[in-house]
């Protein structure tokens, strides 16, 4: 049989768009080489504009009725000023669900199914079809254990993530990288309470706690990639001196019990991929994929999944080249700039500054869950009204020093 559209991937980004190509009467096939209900490495967040989407998509009650708590509000510790408050909302929601992947990517393929896609697991994507004139006309591949078999598209869109085959396959060409420069670590805890989401900034590490599905609390680390080399000799020793030597982390983390084994990778590359092509498109980490320290990655894919299935309706991909760039290009600056772990000491001005004004804290937690543009926020005239006159000349002093905290420099341009 021919499809109009054939996903490969059907994790976030794909069931995503297999879902929303559904439901406009496309014939859908989407494949991966996972089985369903299969674990994946994630930072979890569904922030508050991917949460907007699945709510307009009529899903995000169902996130909810897996168990998972919503955060409504976050305490952000610069190691500067602690900024606490609840998150602004958009189109009605205000908070950030932070599901188990075994449940939120089989809740996006059972809607897909339900929207009349198909989709298939355990199949393994070989390559590409392509006719004389270059254009992808499908794929080749096979269940596992099966006989391989093509299966033609008008359409192949690539979902995927980061070492994408079809991506590979199609030679789509990278213009933005700046490589992998940190490395991240998470574990469950059961006994570890947390009424909303916690993320701490220090010199040399980052750390992050978010509820989850039963009962259980993410703690996520993330580390310069130099230093994780060092750490892969005890692991989890050094994951949990690492967290608890923040704040009082130490003492919430010796009183919690580790539910299930820490994951690990310092494969986090930073890049931005051109996302189509005749006969083929990226969609997720497949087409842009950032470090996973500001906990956008779902919600970049839902974006993506919502843009370029509308792009397929038009037949105007280019227009969703375009829009994802200007859209992400911002916070992937923010993400990198975190990533780094280069220190700067113009934190200790606009930390506190920002910390005096509940108005500014609730923007700022705007920036960090992907609602306002990080360099709308900190854009030179609002900048001098969050410090004054006298503070930037102190941000000035500042950035004429050597480096020596991690945090303003990556939210300020």
């Amino acid at each position: 049989m021919k499809y109009d559209v054939v996903v490969v991937g059907t994790r976030v980004a794909g069931a995503a768009t297999a879902l929303l190509l559904a439901r406009q009467g496309v014939r859908v096939l989407a494949v991966d080489r996972a089985r369903a209900g299969s674990d994946t490495l994630s930072t979890h967040q569904i922030q508050l504009p991917g949460g907007a989407r699945l709510r307009r998509w009529g899903l995000l009650d169902q996130v909810a009725a897996t168990g998972c708590p919503p955060a409504s509000s976050m305490r952000f510790d610069s190691g500067y000023a602690v900024l606490s408050g609840a998150y602004p909302e958009v189109d009605g929601v205000g908070a950030v669900y932070s599901p188990r992947r075994t449940l939120l990517d089989v809740l996006l393929q059972e809607a897909a199914a339900e929207a009349g896609a198909t989709l298939r697991d355990g199949f393994v994507v070989a390559g590409l079809r392509t006719g004389r004139d270059g254009r992808v006309t499908g794929i080749r591949g096979a269940a596992k254990g099966g006989v391989a078999e093509d299966i033609e598209a008008d359409l192949v869109i690539g979902a995927d993530g980061k070492h994408s085959t079809v991506a590979q396959a199609v030679g789509a060409a990278t213009y933005l990288d700046r490589g992998a420069t940190a490395a991240a670590c998470y574990a469950y805890f059961e006994g570890l309470p947390v009424t909303g989401g916690e993320v701490y900034v220090r010199p040399d590490r980052m750390v992050g706690l978010w509820p989850t599905n039963d009962g259980l609390t993410i703690v996520f680390l993330s580390v310069p990639a130099a230093r994780f080399a060092a750490m892969r000799t005890d692991l989890d020793t050094a994951f949990r001196e690492l967290v608890g030597g923040v704040a009082d982390l130490g003492p919430r983390l010796a009183a919690a019990t580790q539910a299930e084994r820490l994951r690990a990778t310092p494969d986090l590359p930073n890049r931005f991929r051109t996302p189509h092509g005749p006969g083929w498109a990226l969609v997720g980490d497949a087409g842009v994929v950032m470090d996973p320290c500001t906990g956008l990655g779902i919600g970049h894919a839902l974006h993506d999944a919502e843009l370029f299935s509308e792009a397929v309706l038009t037949g105007d991909l280019s227009h969703a080249h375009q829009v994802r760039d200007a859209y992400r290009r911002p916070v992937f600056d923010l993400t990198t700039r975190l990533a780094a772990h280069r220190p700067d000491r113009t934190g200790a001005v606009l930390f506190p500054a920002i910390a005096r004004d509940p108005r500014l804290v609730t923007e700022f937690l705007g920036v960090l869950t992907g609602i306002t543009p990080p360099d709308r926020f900190f854009r030179p005239g609002r900048l001098r009204r969050i410090v004054g006159w006298r503070g930037l000349g102190r941000l000035a002093l500042a950035r004429g020093h050597a480096p020596a905290h991690a945090g303003a420099a990556a939210f300020s341009r």
